[in-house]
């Protein structure tokens, strides 16, 4: 009985946004894979690794994201509550371990224990975000650009989250930091479990709210930028770190903002009563009104289906970009290895610079990169959130393909692996902030880009398929590029294990990765070109969805 109240909420409105909400919240503490450079010194320590060793290590973290294939699999078989719970599990069990090992518990594990766990940590992840983000585009199927952003936008924003929350409790303890991650996304999944559902798909009366959504996802952003700002100026000012009252203050405000997207929904549902109590009360000429309104309700309906319809197929023949495809059909299309050789340049180098911040500040002469790691995040949540709704606005206003934004970002990229580079003063701050901005937009970009070209039928198992160049990029980039380069530029020491210091420890790495920022470009211009056709159908959809609720209020 209380499963089916729960699923008829899921089907209202205010509904479907109190699952976005709690959707939110488990984003919130999704973006533990990259936080591997604040424990990862003691790592290195503790079983007195070289940097290749090391850099082994990460990548075992995000080869744990290739079996997210088996999160995609179970996404359309399985329900959304049980996604979550495998995810949580996994997490408990994989970052458990490693906080055993960093705080003295048990002995330093065999290498390739470490690895297992690290590898069940990267997997935790892989089933949270499989499950929101495959119910809530279901659900909000007319705003898959601005769900994209958000959901994405706090994943970056995690890592900050973990981050100065650890170093304003526990004055940034690597043990202390591996608790948390172990034990607050199960504590967060727990709830999701409860109000994350899908409900049925929307038709015309998702059209004609689609204003209202707007307003909605806006305030829901604007609460999001408030939680960036204020990470930001505590970063900075480093007003969260220290302990004492301050710092407790810090993480009490911190999570007043952070709850405080659940005003939305809860808006939602006080005036879905007030109107049932209105409608409860009203007299036969408001139902005539009401009919009167069905005609623009149903142009909005037909505008709504226009990117799901199919056009008629011979049989055998392939479903063009913008159509439902299976698998093997999606697999066998130029544009999605377009997009998949593309994504891996983006995320790849990038995941070779989150990988590594520790050991580049070292080489650069800092000793704290807590800085680094959280402008990381903060500003990656900036190239989410932004480019989701950017995106989205120029589909709706001049038809622009999405993935311009993705050739826009390697650009910026490559200019930033530049400037690393040259080592100048404040380049790794500079770095920071555009590694993260543009990986951002990556992630924010594709998504919604992957269900828009082949379809939502599949799509769990498409994501999953598009991320595996988290491992794959994090192996090339991270774990070999990275790694190798550093170990031929480092010197031992008596401890075990070797150390660089200088500009030259990553200049040649940083070069090679703005080569294939370049490339990634050059194939991003050619999938805005092959998709032009599909943004114009879905720029020609939402015209005639706005037309018609113009229509229905006038």
């Amino acid at each position: 009985m209380v499963a089916a109240a729960l699923d008829a909420m899921a089907g209202t409105r205010w509904g479907r946004w109190l699952g976005l909400v709690s959707a939110v919240w488990v984003q919130c503490i999704s973006g533990n894979n990259y936080t591997f450079s604040n424990y990862s010194h003691a790592l290195k320590t503790l079983m007195g690794l070289t940097q290749l060793q090391l850099n082994g290590l990460s990548v075992a973290k995000d080869v744990g994201k290739a079996f997210g294939l088996l999160a995609g699999l179970a996404s359309d078989r399985v329900p959304t509550w049980l996604l979550l719970a495998i995810g949580s599990l996994e997490g408990l069990l994989g970052y458990g371990a490693q906080w055993m090992v960093v705080s003295g518990t048990v002995a330093p594990l065999p290498y390739w224990q470490m690895c297992v766990f690290l590898c069940l940590g990267g997997n935790s992840t892989t089933w949270m975000n499989t499950a929101v983000l495959v119910t809530c585009i279901r659900n909000f199927r007319r705003s898959r650009g601005p769900v994209s952003g958000l959901l994405k936008g706090y994943v970056g924003l995690s890592t900050a989250i973990f981050t100065d929350t650890c170093s304003a409790l526990f004055a940034d303890d690597p043990a202390s930091f591996l608790v948390m991650l172990a034990v607050m996304p199960a504590a967060v999944c727990a709830l999701a479990m409860v109000f994350l559902r899908e409900g049925p798909a929307a038709g015309g009366a998702a059209a004609g709210d689609e204003e209202d959504d707007g307003r909605c996802f806006a305030a829901i952003n604007s609460l999001a930028v408030a939680i960036a700002l204020y990470l930001l100026a505590a970063d900075l000012t480093g007003l969260g770190g220290g302990g004492g009252v301050v710092s407790a203050v810090f993480v009490a405000v911190l999570l007043v903002l952070l709850a405080s997207p659940a005003t939305v929904p809860a808006l939602l549902a006080w005036k879905s009563w007030v109107r049932t109590r209105k409608a409860a009360n009203a007299d036969l000429e408001e139902a005539d009104s009401l009919a009167a309104a069905a005609a623009p309700l149903l142009l909005a309906a037909k505008a709504a289906g226009r990117t799901e319809e199919e056009e008629a197929r011979a049989p055998g023949e392939r479903p063009r970009l913008g159509e439902e495809h299976t698998i093997a059909q999606a697999l066998t299309s130029l544009d999605f290895w377009l997009m998949f050789a593309s994504f891996l340049m983006g995320v790849g180098t990038g995941l070779a610079v989150m990988n590594n911040l520790g050991q580049m500040g070292v080489a650069m002469g800092y000793v704290d990169v807590s800085l680094f790691v959280s402008m990381t995040s903060i500003w990656g949540f900036f190239g989410r959130i932004a480019s989701g709704t950017i995106s989205e606005h120029f589909i709706k206003t001049r038809a622009i393909p999405r993935p311009l934004w993705n050739a826009a970002s390697q650009v910026l990229m490559a200019i930033g692996y530049i400037v690393m580079a040259l080592a100048m003063p404040g380049s790794l701050f500079i770095g920071s902030v555009v590694v993260g901005i543009c990986y951002g937009v990556r992630l924010a970009v594709t998504v919604p880009t992957a269900s828009e070209l082949f379809g939502l039928k599949y799509y769990g198992l498409i994501y999953n398929i598009l991320i595996l160049n988290l491992p794959l990029g994090s192996f090339l980039f991270s774990g070999l590029l990275a790694g190798l380069l550093y170990d031929a530029e480092a010197t031992a020491v008596p401890s075990g294990g070797n150390t660089c210091v200088g500009a030259h420890c990553y200049r040649l790495v940083f070069l090679i990765m703005a080569l294939a920022c370049v490339v990634g470009f050059g194939l991003d211009v050619l999938l805005c070109v092959r998709t032009k056709r599909v943004y114009a159908k879905i720029h020609e959809s939402k015209r005639l969805s706005r037309s018609a609720v113009v229509q229905r209020v006038g």
